[in-house]
Formats: C-alpha cells, structure tokens, sequence
C-alpha cells in the first residue's frame, strides 16, 4: 500500500499531469494579442480618434478659410440689373436713361469669387481649442490606461486558465488514487479484514473526488472561454490552437520576479494624468465661456468675377474689410453657459483629486495585499510538505495496522487539499503582483518573465494507475 500511494501523491506533490494539445501561448503572446484586438482596447482607442477629430473643430476661429464660390442670376430688378451691368464693366450712358433704369430687360449674370476669411483675434476660440485639446490628451491617456488594466485582466484570465488546469490534473491524480483505496478496500472486505462501512467510506471519499473532478473539468473549459474573450478572439480560435500551459510558474520563480515589488514606488498613472487632463478642459472651457463678453474680430477679403455668359470671366473687382463686434450683454443662454461650465470645472477637480486620492489608497493596499499573498505562498509550501510528510506516516501505521483505511483516506484529503491551495497561493501570488504593478502606475507586462519557469516542465507525468500491493493480506491468518 505504501509504495503505490507515495507513488500515486508524487504527481499531486510535482504538479501536473501532461495535457494532451497544440502549441502553448505564453503570457508575452497573449499580451500582444491583447494588445491589438482586446475589446476594451479597440473601443478606448476609437473614443480617442474621436476625441482629436473633435478637437480641430475649434480651428474654425483660429486658422484662416478659403473657399470658391460660383453663382449665376437672371434678374429684373432695376437695382439688380445695374449693379450686374456696373460688375460686368459694360454700363453706357445710355443705362441711365429712366426708362431702361426703371424698367430694365431681363438680364443674365455669372460670379464667381475667391473669398479668403482670417480671424484675428476670438479669445473664446482660443480656449475652446486648448479646452478640446486636454480633452483629446485625456482621452488618450485613458485609453492607456486602459491598455494597463486590459493588461492586469490578460494576466488573471491566462494564469486562471493555467490554475484551473492544474487544479483539474491534480484532482485527476487525486481520483485514481482513491480508487486505488476503494479497490482495495474492496478486496480487503471480501477477505474479512475490514468491515463494509470502511469500503462505504472510501467509496465516499472517491465520488466527493469525483465530484470535485468533474467542475474542475468544467471550469477549464469557461477559464479557457474566458481568456478568448479577453483577448478578444473567439473562443473556438484560441481553443483549437493553442491552449495555456498545464502549470503554474514554481513558487521560487514567482517570488524572485514579484518580491522586489513590495518596496516599489508609485510612478505617474495614467488615470490621474487623465483626470487632471479633463479638469484641465473643463477649466479651459469655463474660460471660453466667459470670453464670449470679449471682442470678435475678423478679417476678410474676396476676388470676384462678373460676366453674361460663363463663371469666372469677364470684369474683376476686388474687396477688404475688417469688422469688430462685441456683446456687452449676455442672453440668458449665455449666462446659464456660463456657470454651467463654472460647475463642470468644480466637479472635474474634485473627481481629479479623488482619483489621486484613490491611486494612493491602491497603492497601499496592493503593497498589504502582495505581502499577504506571498506569505500565504510560503505557509502553503510549507503545508504541502508537512501534509506529505503526515500521509507517509499515516500510510506506514496502515501497513502496520496501527491505522485505518479511513486514516488513511482523511491523510490522502489533506495532501490532496493541501496542493490545490498551494496551486491557488501561487496564482494569487502573481494576480496580487500583476495588480501591484497596475497600482504603481507600472506595465504588467514585465510577468513575462515568469514564461521562462522550466520548472513544471521538468516534472514527469505519473500515470498512478498500477496495482496496488496488500501488505496487511499478507499478515492474514
């Protein structure tokens, strides 16, 4: 018994057993897909194209505009008529005869005009471009952020697929081996040697295994969907071409990349960039309001050509001007305008220091939060040891007949358990690492790291299903 159960645990104690597949995508690869086609990516990314195509409509009061016009009249209006005839250079003194000034023929006229614009100087144009401006700049720092916290759900969807895998394979051993126990326990009560409720026991044992094995199995399936979707691929695509690794990185290798993050400090956020960009906007913004009561001032000049049979041909003339208005007294829609934005301004401060505020609180947490999570890890390993070390010893007194088989099960439950939480202490582990990283304004994309681990893939598969031995057969009268 001893020998075939030391052997069975040996693969639960190791990791893993091998999971028949395609090719394994590495964290690194699944970052990168992430990055091009992640559903939260796309969208922050489309917002801030649109956010920049919005900031140039400002532009309109800044640059100057040139456009072409072309129009044709056909008129009897006596003004009109002598007005084309003056345009056309073609007026005699016989035009100003009464009779023809006062009731003139039908007459024909083509124009067409270059027209140039150039405003001088609209304050409220000029902080409406700055406001739309820092509302693009926060968009995309947003959309950066964005990236970041896509990045930190790639890490928790690949490294969950990864666990549940795992804690599938380590169930699947864990089954094997209580039938092993039910087998011979079986045999055992067919021999006399022990009662039926030890079989009836270990026969609960295996189908509460079983159990567990079965919404292990289930659950690689949705971790495995749940990576797709993260990704933003279909689920069908990443499953039948590759498939996450069958094992967490080594506990020694997960702290010898995430320890030094305890102690890091927070560098700039993107989110708090992003923040003090709109409050930033919305002050410009309440500026631009407020500038409304200043001066416009706008320059013009246009080149037009008069003729009676085709556009642009015929007499030219040319015309300047300046003009200058002010509005000293603001409608109401304009004094609602403008403490409207007045308030905008208050409220996106106050939203900038809470998100600062926020960053900070995270940062603490995260740094509480990784330390319990590397702790928990080391009491893990250290349960993992001692559970084994318990099984060994509960297994030499059942070869002794000094324990019973529902000993020996109830040591088999722990080691079992004992390996899923270290299994589970090494995700939340990386998760409380990856979440670190985001919080300290950092790229969780230096996790790659834990890609090199060749650790799980040194340890070789036990198949735990050979027969398995009667050492208290062997002592039957």
């Amino acid at each position: 018994m001893r020998k075939s159960t030391v052997g069975v645990l040996a693969v639960v104690l190791g990791g893993m057993v091998a999971q028949p597949a395609g090719a394994q995508i590495t964290l690194s690869q699944a970052l990168r897909q992430a990055d091009r086609s992640a559903y939260a990516n796309r969208a922050a990314a489309a917002t801030a194209s649109a956010q920049d195509a919005r900031a140039i409509a400002p532009l309109q009061g800044v640059l100057p505009n040139v456009r072409l016009e072309a129009g044709y009249t056909r008129t009897t209006d006596p003004i009109g008529v002598f007005g084309d005839r003056l345009r056309q250079g073609i007026a005699t003194q016989a035009d100003f005869d009464p009779a023809r000034l006062n009731f003139p023929a039908a007459m024909d006229n083509y124009q067409g005009s270059v027209v140039l614009e150039q405003p001088i100087f609209n304050a409220d144009a000029w902080a409406a471009r700055i406001a739309a401006r820092h509302g693009a700049d926060a968009s995309h720092a947003s959309a950066a952020w964005t990236r970041l916290s896509t990045r930190v759900d790639v890490v928790r969807a690949y490294y969950g697929a990864v666990l549940a895998s795992e804690r599938a394979a380590t169930l699947r051993t864990a089954t094997r081996a209580a039938h092993a126990h039910l087998t011979q326990t079986e045999a055992m009560v067919r021999q006399g040697m022990v009662t039926r409720s030890d079989a009836l026991l270990a026969s609960v044992r295996v189908a509460d295994i079983e159990a567990q094995l079965a919404e292990a199995d289930g659950n690689v399936d949705t971790a495995r969907r749940e990576l797709a979707m993260i990704l933003g691929m279909p689920p069908a695509e990443l499953m039948n071409t590759s498939e996450a690794p069958s094992s967490l990185p080594s506990a020694d290798r997960i702290r010898a990349v995430v320890e030094g993050d305890t102690a890091a400090t927070m560098a700039p956020r993107e989110d708090v960039r992003s923040a003090q960009l709109r409050s930033a906007s919305a002050r410009a913004d309440a500026l631009r309001a407020r500038a409304t009561y200043l001066p416009h001032v706008n320059s013009f000049a246009r080149y037009d050509w008069n003729a009676p049979n085709r556009p642009y041909s015929g007499q030219r003339n040319w015309t300047v001007g300046i003009m200058a208005s002010v509005n000293p007294f603001g409608s109401a829609a304009e004094l609602s305008d403008i403490r409207a934005t007045a308030g905008n301004a208050s409220a996106a401060q106050a939203q900038a220091d809470a998100v600062q505020a926020q960053a900070s609180l995270e940062v603490a947490q995260t740094r509480t939060s990784l330390s319990v999570a590397l702790t928990r890890l080391r009491i893990a390993e250290q349960s993992v040891v001692q559970s084994a070390e318990a099984h060994r010893i509960v297994s030499r007194k059942y070869e002794g007949g000094l324990a019973s088989i529902v000993d020996l099960l109830d040591a088999q439950s722990v080691e079992m358990n004992s390996a899923l939480a270290l299994s589970e202490a090494r995700y939340r582990a990386i998760i409380a690492d990856a979440e670190r990283r985001r919080a300290l304004g950092a790229d969780p994309a230096s996790l790659t790291a834990l890609d090199n681990d060749d650790a799980a893939a040194a340890a070789a598969p036990t198949d735990g299903s050979a027969p398995v031995s009667n050492p208290r057969a062997q002592r039957q009268p």
